[in-house]
């Protein structure tokens, strides 16, 4: 009897256990302050702050900057700081799908990858990893020539870069675009990018760009526009329809006015207007029978047709018709 109390003491207070989701908020996910200006880029949701610490959120460079050729990049962010109901993050990398890769790698081609640790000017250490696709396959040299090239163009930009200006020059294309200038000298390449990267230690965070307080005034003017629109548009809405709706006893006035005016208009019209119409079409008739005829003609008759009406001779028959009928 004492065990089956127990376990029926148990099974209550299994029953009055507290709903954990209750408990749980919605925190507003903001990527780095520069060069990103804390953009929103998701939600999440969490019990306290300690619980979405480090978590990784990704997205496509297409979400983030609308550049539809950027859809197969993939951008990882971490939470590194939470204030308020504000998550901060850090870049911490980006790969591209690995099934874009596959579509430019064939049978015929070169392909020529490469990992480059670098440290750039602010203290963070980067692993980056070029992709070089060769319009034909190469010798084992010729790829160890572009390898040993690329990675001194990487190292030689990061070494005069922030953190900050990196992710610029490798999302944008700018350091590809370097690295491609600098091997095509040593074999063609058919495409060049930075296929990954990897954040292996943090540095200096930099304190450029605006703060969360102007970004948080900023979005407020946003919002406040917004509604201040919405609500301008949905008053005139309401002033039309209260103008357009009719009385019920000018209802039989405006019918009545309608009819009166429909009649007159029926009165005022001329017997002769029927011809007057027609006009227009016959002219148009024979002004295409004598388009047909002339098409029908050969080209040295045209000519001699608009020599007789002194009009030019070049070009083409439609041209030389263009001329006799204007």
């Amino acid at each position: 009897m004492a065990a089956k109390k127990l376990s029926a003491k148990a099974r209550v207070a299994a029953r009055k256990q507290r709903d954990k989701w209750k408990n749980k908020r919605w925190f507003t996910i903001r990527a780095p302050r520069h060069p990103w200006n804390f953009k929103q880029i998701g939600e999440t949701i969490g019990e306290t702050d300690e619980h979405i610490m480090g978590r990784v959120y990704e997205m496509t460079q297409q979400e983030f900057s609308g550049d539809f050729t950027k859809m197969h990049v993939l951008l990882r962010f971490s939470v590194t700081d939470v204030v308020g109901q504000d998550a901060l993050t850090t870049f911490i990398g980006h790969s591209h799908q690995s099934d874009h890769t596959r579509r430019q790698i064939r049978r015929y081609r070169g392909k020529v990858d490469d990992v480059v640790d670098v440290v750039t000017t602010d203290g963070y250490l980067v692993r980056l990893k070029p992709l070089m696709i060769t319009e034909r396959r190469t010798q084992t040299s010729v790829k160890q020539a572009m390898r040993a090239k690329s990675a001194e163009i990487i190292r030689a930009f990061a070494a005069k870069s922030n953190y900050s200006k990196l992710q610029e020059a490798m999302l944008g294309g700018d350091l590809e675009t370097d690295i491609r200038n600098a091997v095509k000298s040593i074999y063609p390449c058919r495409n060049v990018v930075i296929r990954k990267s990897q954040l292996l230690q943090t540095g200096i965070v930099t304190e450029k760009g605006p703060t969360l307080d102007e970004i948080h005034a900023e979005e407020a003017r946003k919002d406040a526009e917004i509604k201040a629109k919405k609500a301008a548009a949905l008053a005139d809405s309401g002033e039309e329809s209260q103008e357009d709706a009719p009385v019920e006893g000018n209802l039989l006035a405006a019918a009545e006015a309608m009819e009166s005016i429909s009649e007159k208009e029926e009165v005022a019209a001329p017997a002769e207007e029927a011809p007057a119409e027609e006009a227009p079409a016959e002219e148009a008739a024979e002004s295409a029978e004598s388009e047909a005829d002339l098409m029908k003609l050969k080209k040295d008759e045209l000519v001699a047709k608009a020599k007789e009406a002194g009009v030019a001779t070049s070009g083409t028959k439609a041209d030389i018709v263009a001329r006799l009928l204007e």
